[in-house]
């Protein structure tokens, strides 16, 4: 039997007055995901765990059976893998946006407008020395750019110079313990940093920004310094020829990193105008030469994050009309949740539960009639941490280690 896994992107939510007290998944029709939840069984997921607020990285990591506490060493090598930057052993990554910052280097912006494609901005610094250490930028999704610090002596013991707040001044990189590498890195990136503002707020592609009203990409936001630990393949881990399908670079990382196979969809953007629909046909056309396809879905969380809770039950809507191409798939476990809870009113993550179902010969099904996050708590799955999904998965498909004699 094979399995594809669905992670929508901030997919859960709380009650919003305006929908009726409904969140936007239960307030979104939603046709096709009701009738994979009538005919399979429901829960709710802590993907970190009570009272934890998940970063998409880690709660990745945990739905994949990987605990955070030993395989997290940071966010930057998932979205520089991403990308499609080959890491070699003492490379620090980071994750950066193109940012908006005033003339006191105060933020304005930390999406610069929400900036669709950053290459110009990466070719201007990328390649960049100082003090013997050579710095990779390239573009990622939307504002995005992967970041990698490549010499001798570095280390990821550093503070964030993205301050994650508007309003605030750009912080300097400092040191995270007393050891030269952690001062030299800081002191590095520092400049680079310094150095690549005089090149943004120059650029003649900003230049075009401010005349047509836009902000402009005039700072590199970068956070998450991180180094990539040794990782069993997922296939090991599990004997499950793996893939994935992703818009978005760090999803698209955490894959690789996992030594699952990259496959390309058509239209995938990880931005709300992505094709859904191809994602999901290429899944199904893909059954063939994989035991477990991971499918990643991004907006809903990014039109949380800006309060857009019409937007968000739309997408939701759109989610759904892709997925009567998972219904009544023989021979397959069906999987469908998300990485966090996003709620619009908070714009941020939150440690709320996620919803989620399973679809699939094996399952027991249960008497949930609708995919929402109260139907679900009712669920014959119950509530489980985002460690325990991957031993579910393996016990419905006939993959599960026996326990004793």
């Amino acid at each position: 039997m094979k399995t594809i896994l669905v992670i929508c992107d901030g997919l859960g939510d709380r009650p919003i007055k305006e929908l009726g007290n409904k969140t936007p998944l239960e307030a979104a029709k939603t046709p096709n995901l009701d009738k994979l939840a009538r005919e399979g069984i429901c829960g709710v997921m802590h993907t970190l765990g009570f009272g934890l607020r998940p970063g998409s990285d880690t709660a990745h990591l945990s739905i994949f059976g990987y605990d955070p506490k030993e395989y997290y060493h940071g966010r930057g090598p998932f979205e520089a893998a991403g990308i499609g930057i080959d890491l070699r052993p003492g490379d620090i990554a980071f994750r950066g946006n193109m940012g908006t910052v005033d003339e006191n280097l105060v933020v304005k912006d930390r999406r610069a407008g929400r900036i669709r494609d950053t290459t110009p901005y990466a070719k201007a610094l990328d390649g960049i020395e100082i003090d013997g250490v050579k710095f990779i930028v390239k573009p990622g999704t939307g504002y995005r750019v992967g970041v990698v610090m490549r010499g001798p002596g570095l280390s990821s013991r550093i503070s964030d110079p993205d301050p994650h707040e508007l309003d605030v001044k750009v912080h300097e990189a400092k040191a995270l313990d007393n050891s030269k590498e952690a001062r030299f890195t800081a002191n590095v990136l520092n400049k680079f940093l310094v150095k690549a503002h005089g090149i943004l707020k120059n650029l003649e592609a900003n230049k075009q920004r401010i005349k047509e009203g836009n902000p402009p990409g005039n700072y590199l936001l970068v956070r998450g310094a991180g180094y990539v630990a040794d990782t069993p393949s997922f296939e090991k881990r599990y004997g499950l020829k793996a893939a994935c399908i992703a818009g978005a670079g760090l999803y698209k990382g955490v894959a690789r990193i996992l030594g699952m196979d990259g496959i390309k969809a058509e239209g995938a953007t990880g931005l709300p105008d992505t094709n859904i629909e191809s994602k999901f046909k290429t899944a199904v056309k893909a059954l063939n030469q994989y035991d477990f396809i991971f499918i990643h879905v991004k907006a809903a969380d990014s039109l949380a994050e800006d309060g857009n809770y019409k937007g968000k039950k739309e997408f939701i809507e759109k989610i759904d009309k892709a997925a009567k191409q998972l219904v009544g798939l023989k021979d397959t476990l069906i999987v469908i949740t998300a990485d966090h809870t996003t709620p619009c009113a908070l714009k941020t993550h939150s440690g709320d539960p996620v919803p989620l179902l399973m679809n699939g010969p094996g399952v027991r099904v249960d008497d949930i009639k609708e995919f929402g996050e109260r139907n679900c708590a009712k669920g014959g799955l119950g509530h489980i941490k985002g460690l325990e999904l991957m031993p579910e998965i393996l016990n419905i498909i006939g993959k599960a280690p026996l326990v004793g004699a």
